[in-house]
């Protein structure tokens, strides 16, 4: 999926990032596929919040239409609306729900708003009336996330006025776990039965429960929609396990320069790293207006020709440095480039490292980079 101006980015950049598009397809068939093991018909949306994890929604969202995913879910309206370009049959929904005095946005861009309350119910209401049509509308009920989504004393005036919802479709009725990613926290039991509660007291719409982790907690979890985000992306929604996903991501920086540096001799602002022996000494091109932690300061590790060189120092807002001390040369020349992400260091590792996880790890992912997509993954025939 390469051209001739993305060829010029590559090598005017000093990063470049390539998404693998037909992994991402993967990911999706393969956690569509668990939905359907047991039988029952159970469809698989995407999320593509936050640029699709920051991987490109405009770039995802029309691989997976392709692939047969047909709903997609953003946080943002302006999400909602940048994917309605490049998508412009497929139902929407935002999560976020409904801002005031956005209602003729959503109405004019097919957006389907999450309605977390009865003060947006009923704006979203009146907009119908306003409009004169009905619009489509999503339930969110809080079953103990305690964020976004109806409480309890609002879910029950839900149920005993059913008429508050005249004028609108009920296209989902969803919650979100808690800790799925645990399946023996006994929280996932607890919402499922608080869900189920809701379901059976609001018949006759479609319902949605499961995010990545939630769809490896097994059918009870999956009813009729699955929404899966990180597992797309490459994120082990298993932790602590094998990883059943896909790679998506790689990450590569070029060396600017290196040097030879004496022993005792400081690295970087603050000389926050000293040298114990002459060494040598790699700037890379990336930093943390890149989306590199502040935070990875002397605590992780780049990969070039096959060694795992360390970072050193501290991480400015373009440039990191690296000990090539022990990589030949040959390997460790100015325009030579090393894995920061891939392989060796998946974005799970990284944020090990960082002490935060996968997702802001992904979702940091820097704009300066030159993004690069391949799509390495047949499709079904």
């Amino acid at each position: 999926m390469s051209s001739p101006a993305a060829d010029d980015a590559t090598r005017r950049a000093g990063a470049i990032l390539t998404v693998d598009l037909g992994a991402i397809a993967a990911n999706w068939r393969g956690l569509r596929d668990a939905g359907r093991a047991s039988g029952r018909p159970v469809d698989c949306a995407a999320v593509l919040k936050a640029d699709a994890y920051g991987t490109g929604a405009a770039m995802v969202g029309p691989r997976l239409a392709a692939e047969g995913c047909r709903q997609f879910f953003v946080a943002h309206i302006e999400e909602g609306i940048a994917l309605r370009a490049v998508l412009p049959d497929h139902p929407i929904y935002v999560l976020n729900g409904l801002l005031a005095g956005t209602e003729g946005d959503l109405v004019e861009h097919e957006l389907t708003p999450a309605l977390n309350h009865l003060g947006q119910l009923n704006a979203w209401r009146a907009a119908a009336q306003r409009f004169n049509r009905p619009l489509d509308a999503v339930i969110h009920i809080d079953t103990g996330l305690h964020r976004l989504g109806f409480g309890p004393e609002d879910a029950q005036v839900l149920i005993n006025e059913r008429g508050r919802l005249r004028g609108l479709r009920l296209a989902l009725l969803m919650s979100h776990l808690v800790a799925s990613e645990e399946p023996d926290n006994p929280i996932n039991g607890e919402q499922l039965s608080r869900f189920r509660a809701f379901v059976k007291a609001m018949p006759g719409a479609p319902t949605s429960l499961a995010n990545s982790s939630g769809i490896f907690l097994g059918p009870d979890y999956h009813f009729d929609l699955m929404r899966p985000g990180a597992a797309l992306y490459g994120i082990n929604p298993l932790p602590g396990q094998p990883n059943p996903m896909l790679p998506v991501v790689t990450l590569h920086a070029r060396i600017l320069q290196t040097r030879r540096i004496d022993a005792f001799q400081t690295v970087g602002f603050g000389g926050a790293w000293r040298s114990a022996r002459p060494s040598r000494v790699a700037t890379i091109a990336l930093g943390y207006a890149d989306g590199y932690f502040r935070i990875l300061i002397n605590r992780t590790h780049v990969h070039l020709g096959g060694h795992r060189v360390p970072v050193i120092g501290r991480i400015s807002m373009d440039l990191v440095t690296i000990d090539v001390t022990d990589v030949p040369e040959a390997e460790a020349q100015i325009g030579a480039t090393v894995e920061v992400l891939g392989p060796h260091m998946t974005a799970d590792d990284l944020a090990d490292h960082a002490r935060t996880n996968a997702y802001e790890v992904m979702t940091a992912l820097g704009r300066r980079y030159a993004r690069y997509y391949v799509d390495t993954a047949e499709r079904p025939a």
